[in-house]
């Protein structure tokens, strides 16, 4: 059973339809109704979405991860091909929508020479006039890919650590820590004016001084803004839930992070990485 600051009020069915039918056409992806986010209804009512390209199958076999799809086609060897007319869409519907600042984030694509990386540029040179954000995944620590993403110029590079780094080996296996970090450290060293992001989950088995060391080890490569929710567990086949944080808790890393420098931290039981993205951004 969910504590009481986890639960939200029913989605009204007609928010999240009516961004359904905008973008369905188009055979386009969020990663809203692939993660089953919890603030899908909010997030529709307002507007407000996250666009997933690369289709819907993932390369990784992350034990958090809600994308059932991409974890069956796995197992048939069968990741999507490549719509190379995506970065059109998306820019036709970020239009429909009248959106003013959009995120665009992918599953994670090792079987592709650069990961993806070419089709994340395209999509951020074809949106035209407002700001974009990415969540990138790590390319394999491939910096000629990542160049790629950083010389698009988006607003924003998001990457997440997802967890601290002693729960690596159950929660994401095919994932490195220290790789991470140097990811966001050369995007920084790169381009100063792209402003860089991360976001961990808790309730994994955390201690709260890992968390904490999480945040220093992020403000050590330059980044710029940190999200840290509580995890909750999207199926049966995915990690339990070790425990419900508290929100007194979350106010607490919110406020070491902003000792810390941070320019935003957005802490709490239902904050996801793409949360309100355009509201806490440094304007």
């Amino acid at each position: 059973m969910l504590p009481p600051w986890l639960k939200k009020s029913t989605p009204k069915s007609r928010h999240i339809e009516r961004l359904r039918k905008l973008i369905s056409c188009d055979g386009l992806h969020t990663v809203c109704e692939s993660a089953k986010c919890p603030n899908i209804g909010e997030c529709f009512a307002l507007n407000t979405l996250t666009f997933m390209i690369l289709g819907e199958v993932c390369t990784r076999r992350c034990a958090f991860c809600a994308v059932p799809a991409g974890r069956q086609a796995i197992k048939k060897g069968e990741p999507t091909p490549v719509d190379t007319d995506e970065p059109r869409k998306i820019a036709e519907a970020v239009k429909k929508l009248g959106l003013n600042y959009v995120v665009i984030t992918s599953v994670t694509r090792d079987d592709l020479p650069d990961g993806g990386a070419a089709l994340f540029k395209k999509v951020i040179e074809e949106i035209k006039g407002i700001k974009v954000e990415v969540l990138i995944p790590d390319f394999k620590g491939d910096r000629e890919a990542l160049k790629q993403v950083i010389n698009a110029r988006p607003y924003v590079i998001n990457h997440n650590l997802e967890t601290v780094p002693r729960l690596y080996a159950q929660v994401r296996p095919q994932a490195d820590y220290q790789r991470s970090l140097d990811l966001l450290r050369h995007i920084k060293e790169t381009d100063p004016s792209i402003y860089t992001k991360s976001g961990i989950m808790v309730g994994l088995g955390e201690r709260d001084e890992e968390v904490a060391q999480v945040l220093r080890d992020l403000k050590a490569v330059g980044c710029d803004m940190v999200t840290i929710g509580q995890y909750l567990r999207p199926s049966r086949q995915n990690l339990q839930v070790e425990r419900f944080v508290e929100p007194e808790i979350f106010r607490v890393f919110e406020r070491l992070g902003r000792d810390l420098g941070f320019l935003s931290v957005v802490a709490g039981p239902l904050v996801r990485s793409s949360y309100r993205a355009g509201e806490n951004i440094p304007k």
